[in-house]
């Protein structure tokens, strides 16, 4: 169980965390939380308090949207903000090589490549949000506040 907090992705996004806030710790699930709502069931949190990490795509550029686990993220308003056609999810090799993660274990901190992040506002309707750590099994909670600093992401509405 200890070693997943040994593995690469984990102790980079581990290092980021520590910087920001000392106190901030990451926690080792017994049980995946590959999707929101198994991280969710494995925190016994609210499935929204769950942060999605989604690497979206348009042309040659990407951006990380953090979107709260009970909603969907709104292409078309991305589209919108952003002003370009077409927009799609990044294909799992692409996220791998922009993010440094796999699927499952985005974490929205402690990315490979310097990538643009916008943050869902629905996320503060909770007084903790958890987001991955660079693992399935790995999560981190935080208040949207202190993520919204953490990562510089700018605040939308980015779902439907």
């Amino acid at each position: 169980m200890n070693s997943i907090l040994n593995k690469a992705p984990v102790k980079r996004a581990e290092k980021i965390l520590k910087e920001f806030d000392p106190n901030l710790n990451i926690i080792i699930l017994k049980d995946t939380a590959r999707t929101a709502n198994d991280a969710a069931t494995a925190l016994g949190c609210n499935v929204g308090a769950i942060v999605k990490s989604l690497l979206l795509k348009s042309g040659d550029k990407f951006c990380l949207c953090l979107i709260s686990g009970d909603k969907r993220c709104s292409l078309n308003k991305l589209k919108k903000k952003l002003n370009e056609k077409d927009i799609s999810m990044a294909k799992p090799e692409d996220v791998k090589i922009i993010t440094g993660y796999t699927i499952g274990g985005v974490s929205p901190i402690g990315h490979l490549n310097k990538i643009k992040l916008y943050i869902d506002k629905n996320l503060e309707r909770f007084s903790k949000v958890f987001a991955a750590a660079g693992h399935p099994n790995a999560v981190f909670g935080i208040s949207y506040s202190e993520l919204k600093r953490l990562t510089n992401a700018e605040t939308d509405d980015l779902t439907e």
